[in-house]
């Protein structure tokens, strides 16, 4: 199974999920958007295959999405192409689809084998 995970390193939640998808025994394709950028066809196909749209893959707690409450998605795809930050995260892309994995264990459906338990960085124990 090809797994790609797009990875904010500094982030818990995506610390957790790409830990979720090696403890399923898969090494991902870890791809670092905040240094690698986005591309405008990569970022729509995902906002779609996840259902979220580029809305709700908009990190809107950021300083730098102010005055995007109510940009169209041409003014969006703009921002989060030239501010990465932007972008929501993890998200991850397997065969069986791809998805905003926050919380973490959203990433669980999206993997063959995932691990029967997991605990996070924080103590919090994830069992299926």
């Amino acid at each position: 199974m090809t797994v790609t995970i797009w990875h904010n390193p500094r982030c818990g939640t995506s610390r957790n999920t790409l830990a979720m998808i090696e403890a399923a025994g898969v090494a991902p394709v870890v791809i670092e958007y905040l240094t690698s950028g986005w591309d405008a066809e990569t970022l729509t196909r995902l906002a779609d295959a996840t259902g979220e749209g580029l809305r709700g893959l908009l990190r809107a707690k950021e300083p730098e999405a102010a005055g995007l409450a109510d940009a169209g998605d041409d003014v969006l795809l703009a921002a989060m192409l030239a501010e990465p930050i932007l972008v929501n995260r993890p998200i991850v892309e397997t065969s069986k689809g791809a998805r905003l994995c926050r919380p973490s264990e959203r990433v669980l459906d999206l993997l063959d084998r995932p691990p029967p338990r997991f605990v996070k960085e924080d103590g919090e124990v994830v069992e299926r």
